[in-house]
């Protein structure tokens, strides 16, 4: 499997990608797939895995850097734009497009995390995006909003959203406007603040797991009430009769957002429950990612193997 290192246009900020192309020889072009990072990844991690198994697969894949983030453009850095996410997932199918490797009625999408709430919401709105999938997806604003298990006290974000207020107003009076730091400093102060979704996610971000130097350590202020907006499950009837497979941990925490989520889809749905895995399990153990790129596997290959042109698809 070959790996080349792309930039493309997003809105005017230059993304960076990981192209992954198949060794195997090939007819003509082949279904493409653009893989989308967690909220605080980046394309080396869970994305560029997926990317690069689905790859192996036939696939042409292309896994991202969101803007702002990673080795993307985009000042300041660590701002999350939903809107802007959103965006960039449309610029790479775009980027997709222009490359004779990939067959550009044969694209689909995968989203990781909040790129799979991020990837309902452009595929709802992009019908050259012909199949959907999300691994673990949640919505990164019910999860900022009510907390990873939707249990979390109102006033947890409106305390968030006074000190996102507070960093505008420091800012315009040429203050630092601070930012939000996403990880405690200990697995001990993880658990405390998250419990084992802490811990899950402290040890994939903040230990030789898997971190990485691009990956975020903080979102500016900027981005709460950006993300505050933001729904990434209105457009999701949008998605009409293309299809949609959303794996899921079963002990993941965050499931209900990806319940949620299928049951707001109207077309070809199919939720995929993986058994003893919990939200983060997804995105690096090969117990986990092994029968999830498995059946990531057959619904692309499925679905993008000879789409059916109809309106809306």
């Amino acid at each position: 499997m070959a790996k080349i290192d792309v930039t493309f246009d997003s809105a005017g900020i230059t993304l960076a990608g990981h192209l992954h192309l198949p060794d195997t020889p090939a007819d003509g072009p082949r279904p493409a797939i653009v893989v989308g990072h967690p909220g605080t990844g980046v394309k080396e991690q869970a994305a560029g895995l997926y990317a690069g198994k689905l790859a192996e697969q036939g696939f042409v894949t292309l896994a991202i850097d969101a803007a702002y983030q990673g080795e993307s453009g985009g000042e300041p850095r660590g701002l999350e734009d939903p809107a802007h996410r959103v965006e960039d997932l449309k610029a790479a199918v775009s980027f997709l497009t222009t490359r004779s490797e990939a067959d550009p009625d044969r694209i689909g999408a995968l989203g990781i995390c909040a790129s799979g709430g991020y990837v309902l919401a452009a595929a709802g709105s992009d019908h050259r995006i012909k199949a959907v999938g999300t691994v673990s997806a949640v919505d990164i604003a019910r999860q900022f909003r009510l907390g990873a298990d939707g249990t979390q006290d109102p006033a947890v974000f409106d305390g968030m959203l006074d000190a996102a207020a507070a960093a505008r107003t420091a800012q315009a009076r040429g203050e630092d406007p601070q930012n939000l730091t996403l990880f405690p400093e200990t697995v001990e102060q993880a658990r405390a603040l998250g419990g084992q979704h802490g811990v899950d996610g402290f040890e994939y971000y903040r230990t030789p797991r898997a971190q990485h130097p691009g990956s975020a350590q903080f979102f500016t202020w900027a981005s709460i009430d950006r993300i505050a907006i933001f729904d990434a499950f209105v457009a999701v009837p949008l998605i009409g009769q293309r299809p949609l497979l959303m794996v899921v941990g079963d002990r993941a925490v965050t499931s209900w957002m990806s319940v949620e989520a299928f049951q707001r889809a109207i077309g070809p749905k199919e939720i995929h429950w993986i058994e003893g895995a919990s939200h983060v399990d997804l995105y690096d153990k090969p117990e986990y990612v092994g029968p999830a790129v498995e059946k990531l596997t057959e619904f692309y290959g499925k679905n993008l193997a000879d789409v059916e042109r109809l309106p809306g698809s």
